[in-house]
C-alpha cells in the first residue's frame, strides 16, 4: 500500500526487501525495527501503512506542498 500511495502522489522511491537482501535486514535492525513496512523519508520514519502520517512526512521533507 506504502508503494500506491507513493506512486499515485509521483513520488520517487527506492525498495528493500528485506526478506531478499540481508544488509536491508540489518539497516532495519540496526533503526529498531522489526517488521515493515518501514518508510524513511528525510528524517522521519513512518511505520506501517498511515496515509495521514506519510503525507506529514512528505510535507515536512518538502516533496509536497
Amino acid at each position: 500500500m506504502v508503494k500506491v500511495y507513493l506512486s499515485r502522489n509521483n513520488i520517487e522511491y527506492s525498495e528493500h526487501n528485506v526478506s531478499q537482501d540481508r544488509d536491508a535486514l540489518k539497516d532495519l535492525v540496526s533503526m529498531g525495527f522489526r517488521s515493515t513496512p518501514v518508510t524513511v523519508i528525510g528524517d522521519e520514519n513512518v511505520v506501517g501503512y498511515s496515509p495521514a502520517k506519510l503525507e506529514q512526512a512528505l510535507k515536512d521533507a518538502g516533496y509536497i506542498g
